[in-house]
């Protein structure tokens, strides 16, 4: 069952506390889910995912949640109790860090960015009161404050590779797929990734000078549009996202979530020993995949539809989306030993469809820096210490 702090995933829990004005624009469809709030597309979702694409578009996700934290401490105290070394964070670096559970299932995710007197934490926008109120308990006697100010900001996303700079605004780069400092990765190389070619960062504005910060962007030349882009966009880069793609057994290992969020030889903090366990000696339960689903009759499974290999259920859909280019698509996270070339079958209202898939974690479930064994070991015995 899931801890008290585990992200709550029930279509119930995505209620969103901000409608934003850009949704009067003409031709705006709302998103639902994790999305509510924010604009799904403008009309033409096959345009804008082209503008995006091209580096020509902005995306509003104001629904999403902003957290900060001050005070002198700040840093190392965040840095003791999440997943990543954020100890000596510099000035407009953004990296991102989870919250774990004791038994390191992921319960909060968030990217994060200092400014030199404040860290910034974005998160789901339904996250952001219980990772803060998290916080606030976890703040004993050190120097720190901790605010939700998801009322006063709000998030701009852009196909933009780079940080922000000295007198800009708040800006989170996001380092995926990059493998960062003490990180691993189970999936491929950074440069041969496909999430090398999604350039993405996120600009916080006054909320209320959302329009206006839109407004000179589409002055430059750049398209407004919705989630549907986006989405398309992530599920393609393999990104995992906790609205969508994290349960309450979710581990980092199964997502490929070691390469950007967490550092394996930091300190001790809430979850380390699983994390370590798992990298070290055992294999992940599950693994991420992308499915391409075969679009020839028009059906599109839901988030959370079954996926089964001869009949049998392997796992779950976790994000679905419409790419202009690679069409019907959707991460799923199915058992670690289902074959890596099998065809599997998901299921959709209408009628199963065929999906092939695209190997994001592999089946070994071994990390490319996995400490290697120090001696055959036999079946029920463990190796001998010296």
């Amino acid at each position: 069952m899931p801890g008290p702090d585990a992200p709550d995933t029930t279509e119930a829990a995505w209620v969103p506390a901000h409608r934003s004005p850009l949704l009067a624009r003409a031709g705006a469809v709302e998103g639902s889910g994790a999305d509510a709030g924010v604009a799904w597309h403008y009309g033409d979702p096959t345009a804008e995912q082209r503008a995006l694409a091209a580096g020509g578009a902005v995306v509003d996700l104001s629904h999403l949640g902003v957290v900060t934290v001050t005070g002198p401490d700040r840093l190392t105290w965040l840095h003791s109790i999440t997943s990543q070394d954020l100890a000596s964070l510099a000035p407009r670096t953004s990296t991102e860090t989870l919250v774990l559970s004791p038994h390191g299932h992921v319960e909060h995710a968030a990217g994060v960015v200092d400014d030199g007197e404040t860290t910034w934490l974005l998160t789901e926008g339904a996250s952001a009161p219980a990772l803060a109120a998290w916080l606030d308990r976890m703040r004993f006697m050190l120097r720190v404050e901790v605010a939700d100010v998801t009322d006063r900001w709000a998030a701009l996303g852009e196909p933009v590779d780079a940080e922000g700079g000295e007198g800009e605004p708040v800006t989170w780069r996001d380092p995926w797929p990059r493998t960062l400092a003490g990180g691993t990765r189970y999936g491929p190389p950074d440069a041969e990734h496909p999430g090398a070619e999604r350039p993405w960062r996120v600009v916080l504005v006054l909320r209320d000078g959302l329009g206006t910060a839109v407004a000179a962007r589409e002055a430059s030349g750049w398209r407004l549009a919705g989630t549907w882009a986006s989405e398309a966009a992530r599920v393609a880069a393999w990104r995992p996202r906790v609205a969508t793609d994290v349960d309450h057994r979710t581990i980092p290992h199964e997502l490929d979530w070691l390469r950007t969020a967490v550092h394996l030889h930091k300190g001790c903090y809430r979850g380390q020993e699983t994390i370590a366990r798992v990298h070290n000696l055992g294999r992940p339960p599950r693994r991420l995949v992308m499915l391409h689903l075969d679009g020839s009759g028009h059906l599109l499974p839901v988030p959370g539809a079954e996926v089964t290999l001869d009949g049998r259920a392997v796992g779950a859909v976790t994000s679905v989306a419409r790419h202009h280019e690679l069409g019907p698509v959707a991460l799923a996270v199915v058992k670690r030993n289902v074959e890596v070339a099998a065809t599997l079958t998901v299921a959709c209202e209408g009628g199963d469809v065929a999906a092939g898939q695209e190997v994001v974690v592999p089946g070994d479930g071994v990390s490319v820096d996995r400490p290697a064994p120090r001696a055959p070991v036999a079946r029920g015995l463990t190796p001998r210490t010296p």
